[in-house]
Formats: C-alpha cells, structure tokens, sequence
C-alpha cells in the first residue's frame, strides 16, 4: 500500500518523534511505502529514516521553493510547481493518508483530503494519528461540525482517529484488505 503522510518538517522533541518513528517502521515491516514531502529534515527525516531502515520504499513529493532540501537516495522523488499541484501529486500517489503532527502546512493537507472525502471525490481511507493529544482541539471542532450540520456525510466516514500508531496502521490495512 502506498501510505501518504501528511506531517511537520521542523525538529520535534521525543513526544512527537518517538510516535511517528513507530508508526514509520511498522510501515517499512508491513512493506508499505511513504509517500510524503520528500524532505530530508525535521519529522519527515525522521520517518523516512525509519519507513527505509525498516525496508519500506520512499516516494517524496517536494516542491520547487523546497527542493534544496530533499531527501537523496529516495526510490523515487517528483518535484512540483507549487503547492497545490504537490498535494495533487500526493494524494494521486497514495492509497491512503495519515496525517501526523504538523503546522499550517499540514492542516492545509488535511483539510483538502477531508473536503475531497466529504464531496465523494476520494474514498482513500484517512487517519489522524493525534499523538500526545495534539489534535484534541481539532478533534472536538470536527464534532461540533457534524453535531451542527456542517458536514454531510458522518465523521466516521470521513477520517479514523487514531492515538497510537498501531491502531493508525491496522485501520489502514483493514480498510484497504491488506493481509
């Protein structure tokens, strides 16, 4: 399964970093690949380091203004225009998204892929890994909008949310049929 990560490039402590290099290795173990922002810094290095040391394969999607800092040594690395067509070439690539930790970036990624599921364009199964409470905020806002009618279809159909990475992985799997 190719598994998009949508997640945060800046240096992280242990809290954030320890999670996501879990969920990266039993990706590698589970013969995944990462499809992610192809960065070569921060908590995209760190799960890249573990999906590759764990024997899984590494797609990156990186973007012009970026491309000074991707990852060398990648199965395959595209870089796009901008922004907008990175996500498209993202999403494109993948079987399914997690979406981990992250800054305006990656809100912005998750926000697209939720909009997409909401309209029937995608039924790529998405999961929000909210390691250490991260996304509670987000999580209680989601709800609000489907308690008031702001999304159309239940939240369960559109996103699982996950507090460990083994369930973030099972869930993905599951949907998926992977054995």
């Amino acid at each position: 399964m190719n598994i998009c990560v949508f997640l945060s490039a800046a240096d992280l402590d242990e809290r954030y970093t320890r999670p996501a290099r879990e969920f990266a290795t039993l990706l590698g173990k589970g013969g995944h690949t990462l499809v992610w922002g192809g960065s070569d810094v921060g908590l995209m290095k760190v799960v890249a380091d573990g999906v590759q040391e764990a024997g899984g394969r590494l797609v990156g999607v990186s973007v012009r203004f970026l491309a000074a800092k991707t990852r060398p040594g990648v199965d395959e690395m595209v870089v796009a225009r901008d922004l907008a067509e990175r996500k498209k070439l993202l999403l494109e690539k993948a079987d399914a998204v997690v979406i981990m930790v992250g800054g305006t970036g990656t809100l912005d990624e998750a926000t697209e892929i939720l909009e997409l599921k909401k309209h029937g364009h995608t039924d790529k199964p998405v999961v929000l890994l909210n390691t250490a409470g991260f996304y509670d905020g987000l999580k209680e806002q989601f709800r609000r909008m489907e308690d008031e009618g702001f999304l159309p279809r239940p939240l369960t159909d559109l996103v699982f949310f996950a507090e460990e990475p083994v369930g973030a992985l099972a869930y993905l799997e599951e949907s998926r049929g992977v054995e």
